[in-house]
């Protein structure tokens, strides 16, 4: 897919996030397109967080007259909910949020109304159920559906809040830091599991400072420092030992195998 081609899912034009008179972002272009896979790489506090909760519309950029700073899908006004709908999210805080006694199942079909859990007013269509079902045989976790999220592993859990991102069928999965706490047996399936989804062609947005966590069907990588873009390429471009010594400050030294990059 040539540039002349793709579809723009984000644009952002001289975007900053300002807190307490303090500007933590500042983004001058960028735009990520759909059906792509991309990592966002950078150190703790590089803003990589802050960009993406900017990107759902959790923060709110400064103001300025003339060019809209973000526009989703061409559009620059979009009901909440409705902006949020575009993507789904895996996180840390999201999992800790979601380790109640609630089902699997409801906890994958929640994923359609953007709650933690079933509520009495929400309406599930057998549609949704069909859709919660596939989810969990291709994420390997069919066997859990009946068991409760607080009885469930890191990893499962890691898996269930994945099915249940994917369940509205999103334009992009947003996964943030999403191999922090596992295990090696877990992050090996989990990693599994975020290659056969993008290879089903789901759009990945994946945050992260480890780069051995940017599959191989990852191949933009936008690196973020002091809470703006230090390179955007392709993982040849920015993967190198040069790039990555002035990204984290190291003396950094790279192998590839299988795809992987790794950092020593």
């Amino acid at each position: 897919m040539t540039p002349l081609t793709k579809s723009s899912l984000v644009s952002l034009r001289d975007l900053s996030i300002v807190r307490d008179g303090n500007t933590t972002l500042h983004i001058d272009s960028l735009d990520l397109y759909r059906g792509e896979h991309v990592a966002i790489l950078g150190p703790n506090g590089a803003g990589k967080s802050t960009l993406i909760s900017t990107i759902t519309r959790d923060i709110q950029p400064a103001w300025r007259e003339g060019e809209p700073s973000m526009l989703l899908l061409g559009r620059e006004r979009w009901e909440l909910l409705e902006a949020r709908a575009l993507f789904g999210i895996v996180s840390n805080d999201l999992q800790e949020r979601c380790e109640r006694r609630v089902r699997v199942r409801d906890t994958v079909l929640s994923g359609f109304f953007g709650s933690i859990g079933i509520r009495r007013h929400h309406q599930v269509t057998e549609a949704m159920r069909a859709r919660a079902v596939e989810l969990e045989e291709i994420l390997g976790i069919a066997h859990l559906s009946t068991r409760t999220m607080n009885t469930l592993s890191t990893g499962e859990g890691r898996r269930v809040l994945i099915a249940r991102a994917l369940a509205p069928s999103p334009e992009a999965i947003i996964l943030d830091e999403p191999c922090d706490g596992l295990d090696p047996h877990a992050r090996h399936h989990f990693i599994e599991a975020i290659r056969r989804i993008a290879q089903a062609g789901q759009s990945l947005l994946m945050v992260t400072h480890h780069i051995a966590d940017i599959v191989p069907e990852i191949d933009r990588v936008i690196m973020m420092r002091d809470g703006g873009i230090l390179a955007d390429g392709t993982k040849s471009e920015t993967l190198t030992e040069q790039r990555l010594s002035e990204l984290f400050n190291i003396d950094a030294h790279t192998s590839e195998r299988g795809g992987f990059t790794h950092l020593w």
